[in-house]
């Protein structure tokens, strides 16, 4: 195995941290737009929905960009290798992101129920795909892929669509599906709260289900034996899957404090059993890719660290912000006349703060 350096560990550390905070927070985004139809049956409850993640969904998602740029950049290898081994399942999973994103912006745009329900299914196959694809894709990032010696990926698209990984692409969604049905019902008061609690109560059992034996089986199949540090955070992860299980129909904060430590736990897990490495070879172990293998230059690592050390904290510290200011329940009582931001400003001011929140889509 290839020594690694300390400032290699450094960044993929930090790039494991990026995808945490993505899974966490763009997890329950996944989760309220795969239950876009299922809680609501108005389209002012559809608009109480958008609301609940208008003001923070793409704030999300540059959580998703900033690993991909991060890795890019620190571990350029590992980034030319995965992209191009999984080219046809990230393009797949990009335009769905795409999909998605556009029918947050563009459902209200008419008042037509046909323009409406073709943006709302949109919004669903767009948020589902991604739930099912990242899990299929760490998972096979975890298992082995065929790379040969020259770190080429020699497979196909099928190659990735082997049980252990269809697996983790059915707990992402589960999980993500919990998170989100949980989220809602934190952020959403009335019926549409009411039945996002009932549909918490009934995801979050098999949630558990999947993501354990999922766990389980990256536990056992550990190349090198098992891996102390990737089963206690899989332990951790099963036993917070088992409390948001038991939570979800009773203590929404609760249980939403648990899914997000399971998904935190879960993807640790996966990121402790694939260190030292950045790519595993189904082909042979001699062809593992390791962070030595796959990093830049050391000076570029430096000027890595010092700009990530000024803005990171920056960006983190908006986001926060911004949670704190949308942090309030939203119900569909107070979207009746509202029909673009301007509306829910006036309504805001005039109701002295207690109106709905004054950004969001689905105008």
């Amino acid at each position: 195995m290839d020594a690694y350096t300390a400032l290699q560990v450094v960044w993929f550390v930090l790039i494991s941290i990026l995808w945490l905070g993505y899974f966490v927070l763009e997890g329950f985004d996944f989760g309220v737009g795969m239950l876009f139809r299922a809680v609501t049956r108005n389209d002012d409850e559809r608009r109480t929905v958008l609301h609940t993640i208008g003001p923070v969904w793409d704030g999300n998602e540059v959580w998703l960009i900033v690993a991909g740029g991060a890795t890019f950049a620190a571990f350029p290898q590992w980034y030319a290798t995965l992209f191009s081994g999984f080219y046809l399942a990230l393009f797949v999973l990009l335009v769905a992101l795409i999909v998605r994103n556009v029918s947050f912006e563009f459902w209200g745009k008419h008042d037509t129920t046909r323009w409406r329900r073709g943006w709302e299914w949109a919004m669903i196959v767009g948020s589902a795909v991604p739930a099912l694809l990242w899990g299929v894709a760490w998972a096979n990032i975890v298992h082995g892929v065929p790379i040969d010696s020259q770190m080429e990926y020699t497979g196909n698209f099928f190659d990735l669509l082997h049980p252990y990984a269809l697996l983790g692409g059915v707990a992402t969604l589960l999980i993500f599906l919990a998170h989100g049905a949980v989220f809602l019902n934190l952020r959403t008061a009335g019926d549409v709260g009411e039945r996002a609690k009932a549909i918490a109560g009934r995801v979050a059992p098999p949630a558990a289900v999947a993501g354990i034996a999922f766990l389980i089986w990256t536990v056992a199949s550990h190349g090198g034996g098992i891996d102390v540090g990737s089963a206690i955070a899989a332990a951790a992860s099963g036993l917070c899957l088992i409390a948001a299980a038991a939570l979800a129909g009773s203590r929404p904060a609760h249980a939403f404090a648990a899914t997000t430590a399971a998904i935190l736990t879960f993807f640790l897990a996966l990121f402790i059993d694939l260190f030292p490495n950045t790519m595993v070879s189904s082909t042979s172990a001699l062809f593992d890719m390791t962070l030595n293998q796959s990093a830049s230059s050391h000076y570029t690592l430096v000027v890595m660290t010092v700009v990530a050390a000024l803005l990171v904290p920056v960006v983190v510290a908006y986001q926060a912000w911004t949670y704190w200011v949308f942090r309030h329940r939203v119900s569909s009582a107070g979207f009746g006349d509202v029909r673009n931001p301007l509306d829910a400003l006036d309504q805001h001011r005039r109701e002295g703060g207690g109106g709905p929140e004054p950004a969001g889509p689905g105008r």
